[in-house]
C-alpha cells in the first residue's frame, strides 16, 4: 500500500482527523525548517515548533478543508465547451481568482493574528505584525500560489486538494514562519523559499 493510499483511505474513515495531523505536521515541518537554514535564536525552539503544530492542526485544517469543500461547488457559468479538459481548466482559473481574492487576503491576516495569539502579545503587537507583514506575504502569496492552485483546483480531485496545498505549502509555511518571528528584519518580497 502507497502513503497516498494510506492518506486516502484514512481520509474516508476519519477525514477530519486525518486532516487535522496532517495539515499540523506540515506547519510544523516548515517552521522546523525555517529555524534550521534562518535561526533567529540560538538554538532550536520547540515551542514555536508546537505553535505552528496547533496553528495547522487546530485552525487551518478546518478552515482549509471547508474553503476547498466551496471551492469545489463552484462552476463556470454559460454553456460547456466541447473539450472537458478546457472545462476544468477554466473553472480551475475562476476557482484561482476566488481563491486568492477571497481567501488570501484573509487567510493571512488568519495565520499573523492567530501566532500572536499563541505567542501572547498585546492587542497593539498584533495590529504590529499585521502592518508588517499583511502586504508583502499577500503580495509573495499573489507570485507563488496562482499557477500552483490552478493546476490544483483543475486536475487534482477534491479530497487530495487540501493535501496537494499542504505539501507545498511546506516551502509556503517556512517562509510565514521565517516572517512571523523576525525581528527588525525585513525578509524580501521577490525571494521566498518556494519551488519555482
Amino acid at each position: 500500500m502507497t502513503i497516498l493510499s494510506l492518506y486516502t483511505s484514512s481520509l474516508r474513515k476519519h477525514p477530519r482527523i486525518t486532516n487535522s495531523l496532517s495539515t499540523g505536521f506540515l506547519f510544523g515541518s516548515g517552521d522546523i525548517i525555517a529555524q534550521f537554514i534562518n535561526p533567529t535564536e540560538d538554538k532550536y525552539d520547540p515551542h514555536r515548533t508546537l505553535r505552528a503544530v496547533i496553528y495547522g492542526s487546530a485552525i487551518f485544517s478546518f478552515v482549509g478543508d471547508k474553503w476547498y469543500r466551496i471551492l469545489s461547488k463552484i462552476k463556470f457559468p454559460g454553456p460547456p465547451l466541447s473539450n472537458p479538459k478546457l472545462n476544468s481548466i477554466r473553472t480551475g482559473v475562476l476557482k484561482t481568482g476566488i481563491d486568492q481574492l477571497g481567501f488570501a487576503p484573509i487567510g493571512i491576516p488568519l495565520y499573523y493574528s492567530i501566532m500572536s495569539i499563541l505567542e501572547n502579545k498585546s492587542i497593539d503587537g498584533i495590529g504590529e505584525k499585521l502592518e508588517k507583514n499583511w502586504l508583502p506575504t499577500l503580495q509573495v502569496n499573489w507570485m507563488v500560489w496562482p499557477i500552483f492552485q490552478i493546476f490544483n483546483l483543475s486536475l487534482v480531485p477534491v479530497q487530495h486538494q487540501l493535501l496537494c496545498v499542504n505539501v507545498v505549502s511546506i516551502f509556503w509555511n517556512t517562509y510565514l514562519s521565517m516572517r512571523n518571528s523576525q525581528k527588525g528584519v525585513h525578509l524580501p518580497v521577490h525571494s521566498p523559499p518556494v519551488p519555482e
